[in-house]
């Protein structure tokens, strides 16, 4: 089985990764790359709704209806809108990142060493990009 077979490899509907599968076999592709898959298309599903209430509450405030406190009201939540819609296009690009690395092979392995991030952890964290131990030297240089 290659390893491009992920995104049609049908898993049984209880399917979790195991230790004991080679690490990122095609089962495992196939199971991160369906949730990736579905998170994406949440997100931009979620994008057009933002979109289309920004643009309903701009049409509204243009037309002046309501007192000073429903258009604090109006740009408030369009201040909102905007904001959940930039946290969601920077996790879009996130998730189109991981999208790529399962592509050219590169999902589940460090990007600082290459080492192996390990089943559990991308179970938890689909998203991560390094080990634990990376992750919290990181974080420790951070701040």
């Amino acid at each position: 089985m290659s390893k491009e077979n992920y995104q049609t490899l049908e898993l049984p509907s209880n399917y979790k990764p195991k230790k004991s599968e080679p690490y990122m076999c095609p089962m495992h592709l196939a199971y991160f790359y369906n949730i990736l898959k579905n998170q994406r298309d949440e997100l931009l599903s979620d994008s057009d709704s933002v979109l289309s209430a920004v643009r309903l509450a701009d049409k509204t405030e243009s037309v002046g209806v309501g007192d000073e406190s429903d258009n604090a009201t109006y740009n408030q939540d369009i201040t909102m809108d905007l904001r959940m819609s930039d946290r969601n296009n920077k996790l879009l690009q996130k998730i189109n990142a991981a999208l790529e690395r399962i592509a050219n092979g590169t999902y589940g392995f460090s990007v600082v060493s290459g080492e192996e991030i390990g089943i559990q952890r991308m179970i938890a964290r689909p998203l991560a990009t390094m080990t634990i131990e990376e992750q919290e030297e990181y974080e420790l240089r951070k701040n």
